[in-house]
């Protein structure tokens, strides 16, 4: 029995040493490597409308704009969140409307710096040249946080802001500030005495603007009227007829149209009339003192 054992442990030993030789002859056999993981290419950047001829996206949480439907961009030089800032609560993959101006002549942007910061100001950036050099003014100071805000360009010189900040329940502060050096310096013009809430406003020219208030149950537009650039504000009058009282209470920005101006008047977000999205047109041979309907306007009538 002793002999058995003895010559099973050399048996064991001796089949260990000739695996351990196979093993060091075996060629060695590679290991299939892990695959490198490359970092994910973004999807290519689709303009909010392809139908324009100046787009842009706010893709990758960058402003970029494109001249060529999206063949080339070109970047924004400010932060996406800037945008946005104040009393806003809205969808943020679309600029807020009227709050920027985009052209092949001009790209120009209002936006605010973080409430945080010592810096509360409104500011625009622009470029003249498609995006090759941009310009950063100051619009304003030091501002509430804003609401309404709004800024256009009548002209290669004349440029209009229209901001209103401070909100408290239903009233807040509205300011206007012009432009007569194409956006490089900005004045604050006197406040109309009205602290309802802004609805919208502009100018047709440099002397002629105009400020629509009351967004919240409104019964009749209130329309402000400037003829001398925004150093004074005075109640437009308009003669509604009886059967439209109470119906067509919300006036819009008015326009030039032949030799006078008009401007549709809406019902509000609580009207009924008809379905609520008739309007009626108003006209004004007075520069906007006073205004006469003309008609009522379905919505497929408005260019």
């Amino acid at each position: 029995m002793k002999y058995i054992m003895i010559g099973t442990a050399c048996l064991m030993v001796i089949g260990i040493i000739a695996g351990t030789f196979i093993f060091e002859k075996t060629p060695n056999v590679n290991q299939p490597e892990t695959p490198e993981i490359s970092d994910s290419v973004p999807p290519p950047l689709q303009p909010v409308n392809e139908a324009a001829p100046v787009g842009y996206s706010l893709q990758q949480d960058q402003l970029q704009i494109t001249y060529n439907q999206g063949d080339e961009w070109v970047k924004v030089p400010i932060e996406k969140e800037l945008l946005f800032e104040g009393e806003y609560s809205g969808n943020e993959d679309e600029l807020i409307e009227a709050s920027y101006v985009l052209n092949q002549n001009r790209a120009a942007f209002l936006y605010t710096h973080d409430y945080s910061s010592p810096d509360k100001g409104v500011r625009l950036i622009y470029s003249n040249n498609k995006g090759q050099t941009w310009e950063n003014v100051k619009v304003t100071g030091s501002s509430p946080p804003i609401r309404f805000r709004k800024v256009d360009f009548i002209n290669d010189s004349f440029a209009y802001a229209i901001l209103s900040a401070d909100r408290t329940m239903s009233q807040e502060l509205t300011t206007v500030y012009l432009s007569k050096d194409g956006g490089k310096s900005w004045n604050e013009m006197p406040r109309p005495d009205i602290m309802r809430l802004i609805s919208d406003g502009g100018f047709v020219d440099e002397n002629t603007g105009f400020l629509s208030f009351g967004i919240l149950n409104p019964e009749q537009p209130d329309l402000q009227v400037t003829q001398d650039g925004g150093q004074s504000w005075n109640e437009a009058s308009m003669d509604i007829p009886d059967q439209y009282e109470k119906i067509f209470v919300i006036a819009e920005v008015p326009f030039k149209e032949e030799n006078h101006l008009a401007v549709y008047v809406n019902q509000g977000p609580n009207g009924d009339y008809k379905g609520g999205k008739v309007k009626g047109k108003f006209i004004s041979i007075d520069r906007g003192r006073t205004w006469s309907f003309q008609e009522e306007v379905q919505p497929d009538e408005i260019d």
